[in-house]
């Protein structure tokens, strides 16, 4: 079940798509140099999925793609080909660029990150897509980014299968009981805490009921749930670093510094 959080958004999609010309609603994840005058454009489409397309020309300066092939920019694009590999053929910009600044800029990139590296090419997540849609403008407007981020984080997770039982003791099967602690399994998940064994992950049972009701209200609920989702991205992502978070680690050893 996606978060309530974010409610789904509905967009009417156009009917007139073939094999050779496809068309859908869309946001740039990721771009890349390609020969001498294209790029390589990730693309996160909302019934096509995740894929690779082709921008060719896109780098000349009397290109249709200037400035619209950037990333927190809602798009209609149309692309096909016979290749492996398609071609766009056009980009439409729905509306003007997120104005993202400081760590919300930092969080967006943050999440295309995610999204590229955790789901497959060409499957369909609509309702992901729906809730990235959100989110972003989220990130725009709301007071705390890290509520914005963990609920996004969450949701991923369970889009994906990945879902985890916050509210339920998977060794005895009772409740999660607040003001008790807990430790995170990976294979096994909420487990009641046994001793005090500093290398596992330890969440109070507060947390985990207030993660599962979207509703982190305090410092120690937020950082535990930090860790928490933290830690089963990182094993999902099978080690794979992510350059968002150590030009966030630099960007903050920098300001510390001076």
């Amino acid at each position: 079940m996606m978060s309530g959080h974010c409610s789904s958004l509905v967009i009417s999609m156009s009917s007139d798509l073939t094999h050779t010309h496809n068309q859908d609603h869309a946001y740039v994840l990721h771009s890349r140099a390609y020969q001498n005058t294209s790029l390589i454009v990730e693309i996160f489409a909302r019934e096509h999925g995740r894929m690779s397309l082709v921008a060719k020309g896109a780098k000349r300066a009397s290109s249709p793609y200037q400035g619209i092939l950037q990333p927190f920019v809602p798009l209609f694009i149309s692309w096909g080909g016979r290749s492996e590999m398609k071609t766009l053929y056009k980009a439409e910009n729905l509306s003007r660029p997120l104005k993202l600044s400081g760590d919300r800029v930092y969080t967006g990139f943050y999440l295309n990150e995610l999204i590229m590296y955790l789901l497959h090419k060409h499957e369909a997540h609509i309702s992901l897509f729906d809730r990235y849609h959100l989110c972003l403008d989220e990130l725009q407007q709301s007071q705390d980014i890290e509520l914005v981020l963990r609920y996004f984080e969450l949701d991923l997770l369970e889009e994906l299968g990945y879902g985890i039982s916050l509210e339920q003791d998977l060794h005895t099967g009772s409740a999660v009981t607040p003001g008790q602690l807990y430790e995170y399994n990976m294979e096994m998940g909420v487990l009641p805490l046994v001793g005090d064994n500093p290398a596992s992950l330890q969440i109070s049972g507060d947390t985990l009921i207030a993660l599962s009701h979207r509703d982190l209200t305090t410092p120690k609920q937020k950082h535990e749930a930090k860790l928490l989702l933290r830690t089963i991205l990182d094993y999902h992502l099978e080690g794979r670093p992510l350059k968002t978070r150590e030009l966030f680690l630099k960007k903050k050893n920098f300001s510390l510094s001076h």
